[in-house]
């Protein structure tokens, strides 16, 4: 099963990522951080770390204020660096590990934490600052990722105490995963800073100390602050410092510090620490009883006739072709869509057996293959094809031997505007 090897933080400033692409490895004023990363580095290295739980947040590029969520955990195989608005930068995809994605997703959930899930969405500086510092002359780290994204930039934020238990429930999560796995659970963000108004540049050195040395040894302390407390002793940006208590809550109560470090060089008190986990191994019982827990919903829903279960799983297998069909909401995508299909499946990169069932119109097919019904309606409406016509479909019958099994023989659909007043003529 997968083992938790130990916690590791850092800060997540576009500092670093700057110092790294300029070269400035030995440049006085910016060595210390580097140094920093090349304890981490050597740890991860040591203890051959698997996979990454990377928790982080967005700076506002990849997730917008019209849906913010408070965690979104990705669950995708590659996670390109996103542009912040002056270009990527230069680094290589971080690699996912979808099965223990997958699988964490599911655990979180059954303990009943409201997730959100993420895919084909690249990652900015919270991320790949810290990330990328992994690497060596031999080129990225070469392990696997998993990402939480941490909605802590728009208030309400989820407070210090819902962040430890969320890292209490990913230890059950992780160490109920039957792959054979060595995990290292890294947060990021902070230390002290402050980068809006009147008060951007606040740093207090004295604080992030303490904070460091509470999270290693009365993590019970930070996880009673109030976000107003945070703000006050550390910026109000620097109360991100709340997502290091996921990390120390998916670690056991015995902890060994091996690395700590601090380095104030402009606007962020940057940070290194890692932390190893001195916890036994889980207990075997305790664990096969959570795998039940995670199943417990929707054991025997797959063994149900002409049932689908649309899962993360099949929604990965199948972004493309969703992605493709979920894009008729807009005008353009629909017009061409109709007029020019052959190029824009081809500028999607929409495989032959993708478009053949579009072409086709196999509804059944595409259901089995894994496309969700929501965007054949979609599908259908811009076709002018009613809902209870592909309902027929998907049971093999014409549309007057289904409309004969229910008690009103009608047809609607989701179209809209002169699409919706010709399928009501045609009823």
């Amino acid at each position: 099963m997968a083992r938790i090897i130990g916690g590791i933080g850092a800060s997540h400033s576009p500092t670093i990522g700057f110092a790294k692409d300029t070269g400035k490895q030995n440049d006085p004023a910016w060595k210390p951080i580097f140094d920093g990363f090349d304890a981490i580095r050597g740890w991860v290295q040591d203890k051959k770390i698997d996979v990454i739980f990377m928790i982080y947040n967005d700076h506002i590029t990849s997730f917008f204020l019209d849906h913010y969520s408070a965690f979104v955990l990705g669950i995708d195989d590659r996670y390109e660096a996103a542009d912040e608005g002056g270009g990527p930068r230069d680094v290589a995809p971080a690699i996912g590990h979808l099965g223990l994605s997958q699988h964490i997703g599911m655990s979180l959930v059954a303990d009943e934490f409201d997730m959100s899930f993420f895919q084909g969405k690249p990652v900015d500086h919270g991320f790949l600052s810290p990330l990328s510092m992994l690497g060596d002359e031999r080129g990225p780290w070469p392990g696997q990722v998993v990402p939480l994204q941490v909605g802590v930039l728009q208030l309400p934020v989820p407070s210090a105490k819902r962040m430890w238990k969320l890292g209490q429930a990913l230890r059950r999560a992780i160490e109920s995963y039957p792959e054979d796995l060595n995990v290292a659970i890294m947060a990021t963000g902070g230390l002290s800073h402050q980068v809006h108004g009147e008060r951007a540049g606040f740093l207090n050195e004295a604080w992030d100390n303490e904070f460091l040395d509470l999270l290693e040894t009365a993590p019970e302390q930070l996880v009673n602050m109030r976000i107003a407390e945070y703000a006050a002793k550390g910026g109000m940006e620097g109360a991100e410092v709340i997502m290091w208590l996921i990390m120390r809550g998916a670690l056991s109560q015995q902890v060994k510090l091996v690395h700590k470090q601090t380095y104030a060089p402009s606007v962020t008190n940057i940070a290194t620490l890692v932390l190893e986990d001195l916890g036994g191994e889980p207990d075997a019982a305790a664990v096969q009883a959570h795998r039940q827990h995670m199943g417990h919903e929707l054991e025997g829903a797959g063994s149900l006739q002409g049932t689908y279960p649309f899962t993360h799983a099949r929604s990965h297998a199948n972004l493309r072709i969703n992605r493709f069909l979920h894009a008729l909401v807009r005008p353009e995508h629909r017009a061409r869509f109709v007029n020019d299909f052959e190029a824009l499946a081809s500028e999607h990169g929409l495989s032959e057996e993708e478009k053949d069932l579009i072409r086709g119109r196999q509804w059944i097919e595409m259901i089995r293959r894994g496309v969700i019904f929501f965007v054949l309606e979609k599908m259908a409406a811009v076709l002018g094809v009613s809902n209870p016509e592909v309902y027929a479909a998907f049971r093999g019958e014409t549309i007057e031997q289904f409309l004969a099994t229910r008690k009103v023989p009608m047809r609607y659909s989701v179209a809209g505007g002169d699409k919706v007043k010709a399928m009501d003529k045609a009823s």
